[in-house]
């Protein structure tokens, strides 16, 4: 199984999203895009990739332990930005030291559990699009494409969404298979702590 575990936003910030980025699809460029389907916009912080099914029970018995140690905490999507000329992303606002430490540990407790997870840093992100493969692309094309998505980040820069409650963490699957965008479904989900003040 192709794993990975974040934490998803709720269907209204989502909305609010879908609707900032609605006119990016017609600016120039656009259709050149892989754009993610709202239904898959997620944060995650851990990718682990292809996972024996064997091995999943003692990365849930993990996973629900750091859920239990880590709270729950408020964010908000807000800005954009691009992974060189390659990704169109939007960022958070809010507590996102609280996500950071969340990311740091799942990927403790996954490794305790024997998996390897992505060791990229962690930069909260959600994808809204992606440009063609590197591989096989003309430079000259790739290039345009760059300047395309810091024009369409540039349009969301001094976007915020609302703010909301980060309150579960969720061990994702990637269903790759068949014609058209991947699909995610949310195999468990454990609750955040919360502490009396």
């Amino acid at each position: 199984m192709r794993l990975f575990v974040a934490v998803n936003p709720p269907v209204e910030a989502l909305q609010e999203l879908s609707d900032a980025a609605a006119p990016l699809h017609g600016l120039s460029g656009a259709d050149r895009l892989r754009w993610s389907e709202p239904e898959g916009w997620h944060l995650t912080l851990a990718f682990l990739g292809e996972v024996p099914a064997a091995d999943v029970p003692a990365m849930e018995d993990r996973l629900e332990r750091v859920a239990s140690e880590h709270g729950a905490h408020r964010l908000r999507l807000a800005g954009a930005g691009c992974f060189g000329d390659r990704v169109l992303w939007v960022g958070l606002d809010g507590e996102t030291w609280a996500l950071r430490r969340l990311a740091e540990g799942v990927r403790e407790a996954l490794e305790e559990a024997g998996a390897e997870s992505d060791r990229h840093g962690f930069h909260p992100h959600l994808t809204l699009a992606r440009a063609g493969s590197s591989h096989g692309t003309p430079r000259a094309v790739r290039r345009l494409a760059a300047g395309e998505l810091k024009l369409m980040a540039a349009a969301l820069e001094g976007w915020q969404g609302r703010e909301w409650e980060a309150g579960e963490l969720h061990l994702m699957h990637s269903d790759f298979g068949g014609y058209g965008p991947p699909r995610y479904t949310s195999l468990r989900s454990w609750p955040l702590a919360r502490w009396e003040a």
